[in-house]
């Protein structure tokens, strides 16, 4: 299915859910799981009686939430949500959720391919990096739901064409000074898809040509080294 087609359908796809009832299935996230599964009932009278056709995604994606509980580790905190693979349940899944600028100070929302842990450690992650932006809190009420939703569009439709294979993921971390994307590329070593997948992220997102964002390399992070924390892409 291409993806034009993909979100074409994603546009003409309501599920009616009222800011109450949202913010009902957060409640607690993490405890309560069954609120955001996916049955064919949730999609019951948007295309009448007959049977729901579903889009397949050519990857299966799992939704991450991180509930900054200081009595848990940081593994323990990262719980997922769900894993979607086809259109129709990837959006019944994101309009059962809370908006990522309603999230509290400290929160996570990540979609990883599936099988992929949203970590640096995880085997599929390390040799890779990260495409950063960075947003102040005066940004969040205007960019912050817009990009994120941009940038699972991106990550859902394969808009990174021939280079999709790079793509394990994307994380937004709310925060009170400031927020952050991120999207994570699997292979560090692959310098021309890095910066191609950097300029497409900036043309989709709308972000200022003259304003560059970061790549930064997992490995380098991680280091003790403070000189070696440099980001080693731009665009």
């Amino acid at each position: 299915m291409s993806t034009a087609a993909i979100e074409t359908r994603v546009s003409h796809i309501e599920v009616e859910t009222s800011a109450d009832e949202k913010r009902d299935k957060l409640g607690d996230l993490v405890d309560q799981m069954d609120n955001v599964k996916i049955t064919d009932t949730d999609l019951v009278g948007l295309n009448g009686p007959e049977k729901i056709v579903k889009h397949p995604l050519q990857n299966s994606w799992t939704l991450w939430f991180f509930k900054n509980d200081k009595a848990r580790s940081w593994e323990e905190n990262q719980k997922p949500i769900i894993t979607v693979n086809t259109v129709e349940d990837f959006w019944s899944l994101y309009n059962h959720i809370e908006v990522a600028s309603k999230l509290p100070p400290g929160s996570d929302y990540s979609l990883f391919k599936e099988g992929i842990f949203p970590d640096w450690e995880d085997k599929r992650n390390q040799p890779g990096g990260r495409w950063i932006i960075n947003l102040d809190k005066r940004q969040r009420a205007e960019h912050l739901d817009n990009y994120w939703l941009e940038i699972l569009f991106f990550l859902i439709g394969e808009h990174a064409d021939q280079y999709a294979f790079q793509v394990n993921g994307a994380v937004v971390n709310v925060r009170g000074k400031g927020d952050k994307l991120a999207i994570w590329l699997a292979d560090a070593t692959h310098g021309d898809s890095i910066i191609r997948i950097g300029k497409m992220l900036k043309e989709r997102l709308g972000i200022d040509p003259g304003e560059r964002i970061g790549f930064n390399i997992h490995n380098e992070e991680k280091s003790k080294s403070s000189s070696l924390k440099k980001q080693k892409f731009y665009v």
